[in-house]
């Protein structure tokens, strides 16, 4: 088996396991399943949670992802790896000195470890659409919406899932325009405190 086929075989697995945890993404899941469109074409990015993110992203490296960019935030930092035809790759820790003190990562990987995703992005036409359908679904949004109407990228997580008192996993929306594949690190920031409130 060649590495791309590896690789998609490795990613599927890491969304189908996160899809079978998060009930949030069940639901889009049977939605977009039942129009036969699937999961996999609607998925933006997927995120993992290490304490060590050169260590973890190496699985990847091997299966054809490179390295694109460094995000740094107050209390964390995150590493976006690309690889043609799937989705980013997005690798978060807290800092290792004093300034990770305050990140809510490590405690998130001690008690959840990092073989699974913490959350996917399904790229969506129109934000405020997608959360609407999805509202009527049961489905409850944390925080408002980050970005503006003709913004590049808008974005919004759903409210965590709980596993055995803690919150697990997230499904974000996403919403892109002109042609922009980036991540914005205040809105990144943001997304990450709009789950600690809840």
């Amino acid at each position: 088996m060649d590495h791309k086929a590896k690789l998609e075989e490795r990613v599927e697995a890491y969304v189908q396991d996160y899809v079978s945890r998060n009930r949030t993404a069940q639901i889009v899941k049977d939605v977009l399943d039942a129009a036969g469109i699937g999961v996999k074409p609607v998925v933006d990015h997927i995120t993992i949670r290490t304490h060590h993110i050169d260590q973890r992203a190496q699985e990847f490296l091997e299966l054809g992802y490179a390295y694109s960019e460094t995000l740094e935030y107050s209390d964390w930092h995150a590493k976006v790896y690309r690889a043609p035809g799937f989705p980013a790759l997005f690798v978060d820790q807290a800092y290792d000195d004093d300034r990770g003190a305050t990140s809510v990562i490590p405690r998130w990987v001690d008690q959840f470890g990092d073989q699974t995703l913490h959350h996917i992005a399904i790229l969506v036409e129109d934000i405020e659409t997608a959360m609407h359908r999805l509202q009527h679904k049961g489905i409850n949004f944390a925080g408002s919406i980050l970005g503006d109407k003709g913004d590049v990228i808008r974005q919004i997580f759903s409210v965590p899932e709980q596993v055995d008192g803690g919150p697990f996993s997230v499904l974000e929306l996403i919403e892109r325009h002109a042609g922009y594949q980036g991540f914005s690190p205040p809105q990144a920031d943001a997304l990450m405190q709009s789950t600690v409130r809840n």
